[in-house]
């Protein structure tokens, strides 16, 4: 999912005022462009995006100057890795309609986490959701459409 990530520039790469950096990240089937925010001399913040997939991409810190060309100031690696939440997101979205995946829900009733817990990992989740690729007809009832109050006619 999403998260901060700070960029320390190294002493030649001191930030301009009128140069704008981007990081680029590259992924086997997706790529990422995201903006930077100056926090201090020689530092940048970005929110990190969230990714289809665990695994290792490309980073890259680009540098752009308004009638210059984009210049690639660094490139690393970063690793983008499959947390709780994406687990929970991934075992609900399969188990929609199932009675089964209530069990999850128990769970979390029975253990009784501090609420605040309960709320982070409720905002982890959903964030988790909307990064997994899911067929356009998927729903959160499942296929049992007898769910929805409409017949398989959609009347």
């Amino acid at each position: 999912g999403d998260s901060v990530i700070t960029v320390q520039l190294t002493e030649e790469d001191k930030i301009e005022d009128d140069v704008v950096f981007y990081l680029v990240f590259t992924g086997s089937t997706v790529q990422h462009c995201t903006s930077t925010r100056k926090i201090n001399p020689g530092s940048l913040e970005t929110i990190s995006p969230g990714h289809d997939c665990c695994e290792t991409v490309k980073v890259a810190l680009c540098a752009s100057r308004e009638g210059h060309p984009i210049l690639v100031v660094a490139e690393e690696s970063f690793q983008f890795v499959q947390d709780e939440a994406y687990d929970a997101a991934q075992f609900l979205a399969t188990c929609a309609g199932n009675q089964q995946a209530l069990n999850f829900t128990r769970f979390l009733h029975r253990s009784r986490p501090p609420a605040a817990d309960v709320d982070f990992l409720d905002e982890k989740v959903a964030l988790a959701f909307r990064h997994l690729k899911l067929p356009a007809e998927w729903n959160v009832l499942g296929a049992d459409q007898s769910l929805t109050g409409k017949d398989p006619q959609g009347t």
